[in-house]
């Protein structure tokens, strides 16, 4: 599978999906309306199904393309920092609700997700869904590894000076978890927040299959199982895991 990053806006978005002979195109955290805009992100907040999920299907189907895109989600009265993934034949495959929430730019304005591992099949591998903050928590990325997640797509609008989460953290967490990870960031400005792009393509080995500057770009690299199952059997950290010594971590 061709997996390729959009670091830009939710304008260029449908020439950067056109241009990129990709399988799957990940996109920002709250790319469709901005993720710094207090009040606007109910205001703008739609239904799963309403109709920014229409155009993003309707994009899916006229390029043959799969896409996942972060949103404001409403509903029944409450709104949810979410992302959502779209087959190529514009069937929604998933939903995601952020769960893990940063500082009061989420709290102020979004409920909590309540679903951990939320996954879907495309083209022969298991997607798994996470949002920026959730992806700095050990335990959710382990979730989804042992859930048979195989590639973890995560929407995310990481700012300056926290570029370690996409330069350290990241590949850390492709590697201890033995997955591939899609990291796709802003690169643009909101009120105080400057984003710092950086976002990648990372291999179970850690390796950096792609890696984006701090403007917008358009970034791909091929993940394939044969490559996870090859990582899998050199770097074993799933298998030799002792779970019976771990059991009072989980409080």
């Amino acid at each position: 599978m061709k997996i390729a990053v959009h670091q830009g806006s939710y304008a260029e978005l449908p020439s950067a999906v056109a241009v990129s002979g990709a399988d799957l195109v990940v996109a920002a955290e709250m790319i469709t309306t901005g993720y710094h805009i207090g009040a606007g992100s109910h205001e703008l907040a739609e239904p799963a199904d309403g109709p920014t999920a229409a155009r993003m299907s309707a994009l899916a189907r006229e390029t043959g393309t799969a896409l996942a895109y972060g949103y404001p989600e409403s509903d029944g009265g409450r709104v949810y920092n979410a992302v959502q993934l779209i087959g190529p034949d514009g069937r929604r495959l998933a939903n995601y609700r952020k769960t893990h929430l940063f500082g009061d730019i989420d709290r102020d304005w979004f409920e909590p997700g309540a679903e951990a591992v939320v996954q879907a099949e495309l083209d022969g591998l298991r997607i798994g869904l996470l949002i920026c903050y959730d992806v700095e928590f050990p335990e959710l990325v382990r979730a989804h590894a042992l859930a048979g997640t195989e590639l973890l797509v995560v929407p995310t609008a990481l700012m300056s000076p926290y570029e370690l989460v996409a330069d350290t953290l990241v590949p850390a967490r492709a590697y201890e978890s033995q997955l591939f990870v899609a990291y796709a960031n802003r690169c643009d400005t909101e009120q105080d927040l400057t984003y710092c792009g950086r976002s990648c393509v990372v291999a179970p080995t850690g390796e950096m299959l792609a890696r984006a500057g701090a403007g917008p770009e358009l970034i791909s690299a091929d993940v394939t199982r044969d490559a996870l199952v090859a990582s899998r059997l050199e770097n074993t950290h799933l298998a030799d895991r002792r779970p019976d010594l771990y059991r009072g971590l989980s409080a």
